[in-house]
């Protein structure tokens, strides 16, 4: 009897009056927050597509934002390695020898004078020291080498034993292309890595030594060297010879050679002298010494003088009365006079540095 009374029209008005009501309230809350809707837009619309995508600071003028301070610090830290003089200080190793081609040791600071573009300079640092070395061992195991391997190996080998206990070493073998073999290690570790090494390939010898003058900064020393075995050889580098140079000229990093050439002349003995022609300039540019060992004997001297020469060196410093850092290239003289008994002696030593602006100079 109660169903009878609700008839279909009533049903209808009630659900048309509660749809009015909930629109009704919807507009209210709408009219109550109009402000952050429009500032919400107002902020929408004053980035640009990108600043939506990700919000980024605006660096303030004058300032590095951390990858400017990163690249900034590798600058700075390439240049030093560049020239070695940080804080103005030019570092020379400088080997000493006498007629006889022996070396000299136990000399003073009193018995060295250094020229800079012939203008004597005051030497505000000196050692003798007996210091280890940070030192990348560059070998040739092209094809070129065939036949010479073994006594390659057998240098090395009598390098590092006679080297000191605390010197670090590291590996670079190049045919066609130079590879790392070994990161800083013993001297044991460093010629297992070489037992199962087969020669074959192309040579990029200038290529090896562009990698190795770069790896060697990164030893924990302070004096850095290099050791090149090779016949000098090259017909595969990116690198010419010229670029290597200039490249030798402002590293600062000595580099002793021992060219594994053909005994007594014989096939090949042409490229084997352009190869000794090359190894030698390496080697002078840079303050180190080249051997061409014609025997076993005289290549097992070859290395244990290398060996004893890093290890006895004079380390000289001085401040270049020059203080302009043009980027011009410096000449370096150092000339030795020993005491009573000790005549015609012979310095050995890089030949000079370029002079680059020092960062508060830029």
């Amino acid at each position: 009897m109660f169903k009878n009374r609700i008839s279909s029209p009533t049903i209808i008005t009630v659900l048309a009056l509660f749809l009015c009501f909930v629109a009704v309230r919807v507009e209210q809350a709408a009219q109550q927050n109009p402000q952050s809707d429009k500032s919400a837009d107002k902020a929408s619309n004053s980035q640009s597509p990108e600043q939506k995508q990700v919000s980024k600071p605006t660096p303030t003028p004058g300032k590095q934002n951390p990858l400017q301070q990163i690249r900034s610090q590798l600058s700075d830290q390439g240049d030093q390695d560049r020239v070695r003089i940080g804080t103005d200080l030019v570092s020379l190793p400088v080997t000493v020898t006498d007629a006889y081609n022996r070396l000299v040791t136990g000399l003073d600071k009193q018995h060295f004078e250094v020229f800079e573009d012939k203008v004597k300079q005051d030497i505000s640092f000196f050692s003798d020291d007996d210091a280890p070395v940070s030192l990348g061992i560059i070998f040739d195991v092209s094809g070129s080498m065939k036949g010479k391997i073994d006594r390659a190996r057998d240098a090395l080998k009598a390098f590092t034993q006679t080297s000191h206990n605390d010197d670090d070493f590291f590996l670079i073998g190049f045919n066609q292309r130079a590879n790392l073999l070994a990161e800083f290690t013993d001297g044991d570790t460093l010629i297992n890595k070489l037992t199962l090494v087969d020669t074959k390939g192309q040579t990029a010898l200038y290529d090896a030594a562009y990698l190795g003058i770069e790896k060697v900064k990164q030893g924990r020393h302070n004096r850095h060297a290099l050791l090149l075995i090779s016949d000098g050889q090259d017909n595969s580098s990116r690198y010419t010879y010229g670029e290597l140079r200039k490249l030798l000229k402002e590293a600062g990093v000595q580099i002793y050679c021992i060219g594994i050439v053909e005994m007594g002349g014989g096939a090949g003995g042409t490229l084997d002298m352009q190869g000794q022609a090359i190894l030698e300039e390496i080697s002078q540019v840079t303050g180190g010494k080249a051997f061409f060992p014609r025997s076993s004997a005289e290549l097992e001297d070859a290395t244990t003088r290398i060996a004893l020469e890093l290890r006895h060196q004079y380390s000289i410093g001085y401040n270049p009365t020059n203080i302009k850092r043009d980027g011009q290239w410096h000449k370096i003289k150092v000339s030795v006079k020993g005491p009573k008994g000790l005549s015609n002696l012979r310095v050995q030593h890089k030949e000079g540095y370029y002079a680059v602006a020092n960062k508060a100079e830029r």
